[in-house]
């Protein structure tokens, strides 16, 4: 047994170390910011409805101050936007920018054939209990997400609140005025391509970028895939007019791509979903693969409406409880004789752990990292064995069942479930080509070369993800694209490159008043990311309530309010993040991914200093798991002191 877990992590240090390139992060590019027109194309809002839009009256006009400006309406933001109108302010009292025309961040973006979210729709979709909503299935397709969202906007009178088609370019605080100068960039008319600038004021602003907020594309030699001669799109914005179908189905028949030869770069979440779909109508479709996804099963199921109004949504608080059962059970600290009540192949990652925390490993010293990481690899044993027999049994072609098998720990790439997936590599005109880690070779006018061999293609689609989380450096302004000037001026990323990240309970940062963040630095991170973000939502919500409550006449309404994470507190926080912060060397035996930085095994404290060290230790996320990170935010509140929180009114 000890002799052949040895044998499986040499394994994994072999395949990991092939797929080591010494650009890392650079090995890509954001197509927004591409060199290329062709690819900066690629994602152009296709969704919106420019003449619509253009005849809505605009919430915001030059000069106006809102008590609170959200940048973003993704989940991020319209969940901010919730919280606070619990909180008592009102919805005409917020306004909401953003870069599309329609809301729902990713779930906006993304309309690929087959999409569904990951996690049981019953905990991903956040207000299902205000919106007395039932998902139609365990795991919601993304047009009914998007649907959800929209209905959202509308219960809590948001829809006409949202000024789309606009970008923040920057936040600046006026201290004598108390609050932020704003600038915008919009982009209006038949094609959304009338640029204009605008500028208003804030009492209150918020940055809700989201983890899959950049689509990126490899860079490759040859021609360039700028210069690639058939249809080219990224599955972050699908093509309906090169495959057939419509966005406004689940499964949508993509009969355009009948005779063709389809190319399908990635073998990641997306293509676990998209790639089944493709293979239905193609003439022959070829999937280029670096790194093999782990498959589990995916164990779909329509709600059955007895069971949701009884045993589901059935008692008050059904959601929080349900989300609580489903964080616990995924940091191993489920209450002797409580339901796993998700019971879902995530919950069944002992090990998956590692990369979100646990307290049982909360504090971990330096010097015992490699005694928990051999922990979580011997959690791991039985699940991943679990994930490369079901390879074995379901792919029938030996060869290419081997190529498909993953080699590395569960927590370093986003585990991925389907039912469909790998069965479609026993179709005759469906071609796995695995590139061995190495990735595409280069770009030719017809199609693409991996491992010396052209293959000709008529479509060629990118499903090669997003810029990774990591890239910004825990700068949620670098995410979110802003420009932030605080008090004296000072520019939030100085700040943060200079002492590193600096937050009360990753929402907010001294020196930076009324200015609140959705992230993953400094705070509870949780394969359920919507739970995050609405656990975010709801701290931030909370600290610039209870500060309007504390100073002058108490009202949601009075002007002039000061809500700012004190020093101290900051600083008290920053400490507790850096006691955890050796837990999560679990990365350092990773695969490169988009979770590792696409860095590969080895010591991360090798060629750094003391100071670059402490730096990124404070950039790590909370180490004891989501529900303890939840329980220390209640017992602050809770205790109503508003520790570490200043407040004042002029």
């Amino acid at each position: 047994m000890a002799a052949e877990f040895a044998e499986i992590q040499q394994k994994y240090a072999v395949e990991a170390q092939k797929r080591v390139r010494p650009e890392g992060l650079a090995q890509f590019q954001e197509l927004a910011h591409s060199g290329s027109e062709r690819l900066r194309h690629l994602v152009d809002d296709v969704w919106a409805d420019h003449a619509a839009l253009d005849a809505q009256t605009p919430p915001l006009q030059a000069g106006d101050c809102p008590k609170i400006l959200i940048a973003g309406a993704g989940i991020g933001g319209i969940v901010a936007a919730v919280r606070l109108i619990q909180q008592g302010f009102t919805a005409d009292q917020i306004r909401l920018v953003e870069t599309a025309g329609g809301v729902g961040g990713t779930w906006y973006w993304n309309r690929y054939p087959g999409l569904h979210c990951d996690i049981e729709s019953y905990i991903y979709m956040p207000l299902l209990e205000e919106t007395g909503f039932m998902p139609s299935h365990k795991y919601a397709s993304g047009v009914e997400i998007r649907q959800h969202f929209k209905n959202v906007m509308e219960k809590y009178q948001l829809q006409d609140k949202v000024l789309f088609r606009s970008r923040v370019n920057s936040y600046r605080w006026d201290d004598a005025a108390r609050h932020w100068n704003v600038d915008l960039s919009t982009w209006r008319g038949p094609k959304g391509q009338e640029q204009g600038s605008l500028q208003v004021k804030a009492e209150f602003v918020f940055m809700t970028a989201g983890l899959l907020a950049k689509p990126q594309v490899p860079k490759l030699g040859g021609v360039g895939i700028e210069s690639y001669k058939g249809d080219l799109f990224h599955t972050s914005l699908w093509d309906y007019n090169v495959t057939g179908g419509s966005p406004d189905e689940v499964f949508p028949q993509l009969s355009k791509l009948a005779g063709k030869r389809v190319g399908f770069v990635g073998t990641g979440a997306t293509a676990i979903q998209a790639v089944p779909c493709l293979a239905k109508y193609a003439k022959e479709l070829y999937v280029f693969q670096r790194t093999p996804s782990t498959v589990f099963s995916r164990g779909q199921k329509p709600t059955d409406p007895q069971e949701w109004a009884t045993s589901i949504a059935g008692k008050p608080g059904w959601f929080d409880a349900r989300n609580r059962n489903f964080s616990q059970a995924m940091s191993r600290c489920l209450p002797d004789g409580e339901t796993d009540l998700v019971d879902d192949e995530w919950s069944r990652q002992p090990a998956y752990r590692a990369l979100t925390g646990d307290p049982e490993f909360a504090a971990v010293p330096p010097e015992k990292a490699g005694e928990v990481i051999a922990k979580f690899l011997m959690d791991d044993a039985p699940s991943t064995a679990r994930a490369r027999q079901r390879v074995k049994d379901l792919v029938k072609d030996p060869e290419t069942a081997a190529k498909l098998t993953p080699w590395y720990p569960v927590w370093c790439k986003r585990p991925t479930f389907s039912d469909t997936y790998l069965q479609v590599f026993n179709e005759p005109h469906v071609h796995l080509v695995d590139t061995d880690g190495k990735g595409l070779d280069s770009m030719t006018p017809d199609g693409v070369v991996a491992n010396g061999t052209e293959y000709p293609l008529d479509v060629l689609v990118f499903g090669t993800g997003y810029v990774s989380p990591s890239a910004d450096g825990g700068d949620p302004s670098i995410r979110a694209g802003i420009k932030v000037y605080g008090r004296d001026g000072r520019d939030i990323s100085d700040k943060f490159a200079r002492e590193g990240v600096s937050t009360l309970y990753g929402v907010a940062s001294n020196g930076f008043p009324n200015l609140f963040w959705l992230g993953v630095s400094q705070a509870g991170i949780n394969p359920c990311h919507s739970y995050v973000l609405d656990t975010l939502a709801r701290i931030s919500a909370y600290m610039i309530s209870a500060g309007h409550e504390r100073v002058g006449d108490g009202s949601k309404t009075q002007g002039r309010v000061v809500v700012e994470v004190d020093a101290a507190g900051e600083h008290a926080w920053g400490m507790r993040i850096l006691q955890g912060a050796a837990r999560f060397a679990t990365l350092s035996v990773c695969t490169p991914s988009y979770i590792s930085s696409q860095r590969g095994p080895g010591n991360p404290a090798e060629g750094k200093t003391q100071e670059e060290l402490f730096r990124a230790a404070r950039q790590s996320p909370w180490s004891g798991g989501m529900m303890t990170f939840v329980d220390v935010f209640t017992k602050w509140r809770d205790e109503g002191k508003l520790e570490g929180v200043l407040s004042s009114a002029a």
